[in-house]
């Protein structure tokens, strides 16, 4: 199904924005697994929406409730399903607009692929809602992965044309959980506030901005992944893709390595303590679809938020003619802030399959 991905371990998300719950199943998590809800639920409180004036007034409270999978607080091989109750709908925004495809959304795609049948309300099954579920299964994997020494952080590369510090070559866990604590996840506070200016303007403004997110892993070993189309390249992708307005994925220098020259780009190798390593990482972790055991760096761009409170001209799907809308109702002026935990989560899903698969299905 399509929204579904992962080989040994396979995660598949359901629900629509203002129906009753959203969920996710799990299946193939290995079993004995502590899993820490009380971390879990910070995790999922970095994406929750309604905390701050950044980000839509919708105030879901996004606590998961786990239907199976969960025996005593552990894993017990069974596939793991949890539910988050919608509770803060406000469906009747959406009346006027069932008729008016919104400009950047995919309500008129929807509605020729399901013949007008598609719940659109909230975005539906498109909805940035369906990325709590998504927290939920990468919140575990995160807690399944750091115990293998493997950790994932991300923050805000980017919003507007305001940019953070990069990551640099010396990552730590202790580093991605100091970001993670912050109320805005940038490495540079004060590009931070910048950020954070250019939202809000937007915001008054009635319009919106979109952002870049860089995420990063380490810990992981060499030699996962395959060539050709099952690289690790092709999988993080592939998954990264499925976050709702992600419009670009790149890994390393990405298409800044188009700029440069062989010289420059090749990172070159060197022993050090006993072990192989790069002196650089311009790849990403990543060569020929398998990883070099340097860390994963990546990022995803996300477009601006498509419900603006500007006019916008579309068509009338019954009168088949030109016409316009205003889009009222909570929205956020940015998406990529919210984001930071989505792309963590979906890179450290991936990642765990990827170390599943590498080891046959159990560690």
């Amino acid at each position: 199904m399509s929204s579904e991905f992962g080989k040994i371990l396979k995660v598949s998300v359901f629900g629509q924005s203002h129906g009753t719950a959203i969920g996710v199943v799990m299946d193939g998590l290995p079993a004995g697994e502590e899993i820490d809800q009380s971390e879990l639920q910070r995790f999922l409180d970095r994406r929750r929406p309604g905390k701050n004036s950044l980000s839509t007034a919708r105030n879901e409270g996004d606590v998961p409730e786990f239907l199976s999978g969960l025996e005593n607080g552990k894993t017990c091989g069974a596939p793991l399903c949890a539910v988050i109750r919608n509770s803060d709908q406000h469906s009747k925004d959406y009346d006027g607009l069932a008729d008016k495809p919104r400009p950047g959304h995919a309500d008129y795609t929807a509605w020729v692929k399901w013949k007008g049948h598609a719940d659109m309300r909230g975005g539906g099954h498109f909805s940035g809602r369906l990325t709590a579920p998504l927290c939920i299964a990468g919140g575990i994997a995160k807690q399944i992965l750091s115990r293998r020494g493997v950790y994932v952080g991300a923050h805000l590369r980017s919003a507007g044309n305001i940019w953070d510090e990069p990551f640099s070559e010396h990552l730590t866990a202790e580093l991605f959980e100091e970001i993670a604590t912050k109320p805005f996840p940038v490495l540079n506070d004060q590009y931070g506030e910048f950020m954070q200016g250019v939202i809000e303007k937007a915001k008054r403004d009635l319009d919106s901005v979109g952002g870049i997110v860089e995420c990063a892993a380490i810990g992981l070993p060499a030699g996962l992944g395959d060539p050709m189309f099952a690289g690790v390249e092709n999988r993080l992708a592939a998954a990264l893709f499925g976050i709702p307005a992600v419009k670009g994925v790149e890994f390393g220098d990405g298409f800044g390595a188009a700029r440069t020259r062989g010289s420059k780009n090749n990172d070159r190798f060197a022993m050090e303590g006993g072990k192989i390593v790069a002196t650089t990482n311009h790849a990403g972790g990543i060569l020929g679809g398998i990883t070099t055991g340097m860390p994963i760096i990546l990022r995803a761009a996300f477009k601006p938020t498509p419900s603006i409170g500007k006019p916008q001209k579309t068509v009338s799907l019954s009168a088949m003619e030109n016409t316009e809308l205003q889009i009222h109702g909570r929205h956020d002026p940015c998406i990529a802030h919210r984001a930071v935990p989505v792309v963590e989560a979906v890179t450290a899903t991936v990642l765990l399959d990827l170390l599943l698969e590498g080891n046959h299905g159990t560690f």
